[in-house]
C-alpha cells in the first residue's frame, strides 16, 4: 500500500490545500523562528498555517525516494515517482524562509538567554506548558466516543516523564558538545517537526546543547553547523520516517509517551536553578518571571485554541 493511499481523508484534504509561494516563505520564517524558542513547536505552527502535512508527506517521500534509488527494483522509475508526489511549491519556500529565520533570530536569542536566564526560562517553562495540551488533545482525538486512554498508555507516560526527568537532571558537564553528541542531539531535534507540541530547541536545552548551537548559528561555525545537518539528515531518515509509522499504527501510545517526555522535562525549564541542576526555591526576580510565564503559556495556548478550531473546519464542511 503506498503512502497516499495511507492517508486519512482528513490528511489528505489538509494536504491538497492551496498555498503560494510569498505565503510560504512566511510560513517558513513563522516556523524557523518559533524553533530557535524552546517551548513553540514548529509542529504545531505548521499545523496551525495549514502546511504540516503537506511538510511530512514530502519529507517521506524525499526519505522514500533516496530509498528506493538505493535498493528498488526499479531505482529510477520509483525513486521519480515519489519526488513527483513531494510538494515542492511548499517544501522550497518554507525551507529558505526557515533557514533565513533561524539566522537571523539565534543570535539574539542566544543573547537573551545567557543575559536574562531566569526571565528566558520563566518564559519557556510557561510556553511548553501549554504545549503539552496539543500531544495530549490529538491522542483523544483518535477515541471512540466514550472510550477512554487505555491504563498501559498512561503508565508508558508515567515512564517517559520519570526517564526524561532523571535524564536533564543530570549537570550539563556530563554532556560535553563532541561530534557523537551534536550529530544524535540534531536527529533527536527534528523530530519535533513531527510532533506537534514538542519543540526542537527544548530537546536540544535538555540536552546541554541550546546555547552553542544557537551560536554556532550566530557565527557560522561550519565544523558544528556540519555535524548538526549531518544530524537531522540521519534523523530525517530515520526518526522521522518511525515517527510517521508510530503515529499511523500506535497514536495514542505514540502521543502520550510524548506528553510524558515533556511533562518530565519541565525540569530542565525550572528558573531557578544552579549550573549543576540543582533545584532552588523561587528567588529573583520572581515578579517578572511569574508575567513572563503566564506570557508565555497565554501565547501558545492562543496557538493550541486557533489550531483546534481550524482542526474541526473540515469536518464541520
Amino acid at each position: 500500500m503506498s503512502e497516499t493511499s495511507q492517508r486519512s481523508p482528513h490528511e489528505a484534504a489538509a494536504a491538497g490545500r492551496r498555498t503560494s509561494i510569498p505565503g510560504n516563505l512566511v510560513r517558513g520564517a513563522l516556523i524557523g523562528t518559533v524553533e530557535t524558542v524552546p517551548g513553540v513547536s514548529g509542529g504545531t505552527v505548521a499545523l496551525v498555517v495549514g502546511i504540516y502535512h503537506q511538510l511530512i508527506d514530502s519529507a517521506s517521500h524525499v526519505v522514500s525516494a533516496g530509498r528506493r534509488l538505493i535498493t528498488g527494483p526499479q531505482r529510477g522509475q520509483e525513486a521519480k515517482a515519489n519526488l513527483a508526489a513531494v510538494h515542492w511549491g511548499v517544501i522550497v519556500p518554507v525551507m529558505l524562509g526557515m533557514v533565513a529565520a533561524v539566522f537571523t533570530v539565534a543570535g539574539p536569542m542566544a543573547n537573551l538567554v545567557e543575559t536574562y536566564p531566569v526571565q528566558m526560562q520563566s518564559l519557556f517553562l510557561g510556553m511548553v506548558l501549554a504545549s503539552i495540551a496539543v500531544p495530549v488533545r490529538m491522542a483523544r482525538q483518535e477515541l471512540a466516543p466514550g472510550e477512554h486512554i487505555r491504563g498501559v498508555h498512561i503508565l508508558g507516560g508515567v515512564a517517559a516523564a520519570v526517564l526524561t526527568f532523571v535524564l536533564v537532571s543530570f549537570p550539563p558537564a556530563s554532556v560535553e558538545a563532541h561530534p557523537v553528541v551534536i550529530v544524535i542531539a540534531a536527529a533527536v531535534a527534528v523530530s519535533a517537526l513531527v510532533l506537534p507540541g514538542l519543540s526542537g530547541s527544548f530537546l536540544l536545552l535538555t540536552f546541554g546543547l541550546y546555547e552553542p548551537t544557537m551560536r554556532a548559528v550566530d557565527e557560522r561555525d561550519v565544523g558544528y553547523l556540519g555535524l548538526f545537518i549531518l544530524g537531522l539528515t540521519l534523523g530525517m531518515i530515520c526518526i522521522v520516517k518511525i515517527l510517521k509509522w508510530l503515529l499511523q499504527h500506535r497514536h495514542t501510545a505514540t502521543l502520550i509517551v510524548l506528553t510524558g517526555v515533556m511533562v518530565g522535562g519541565l525540569r530542565s525549564l525550572w528558573p531557578w536553578q544552579d549550573d549543576d541542576r540543582v533545584l532552588h526555591l523561587p528567588g529573583e526576580h520572581l515578579g517578572i518571571a511569574v508575567v513572563l510565564f503566564a506570557l508565555g503559556l497565554a501565547v501558545v495556548a492562543v496557538l493550541v485554541v486557533v489550531d483546534a478550531k481550524l482542526a474541526k473546519r473540515p469536518m464541520a464542511q
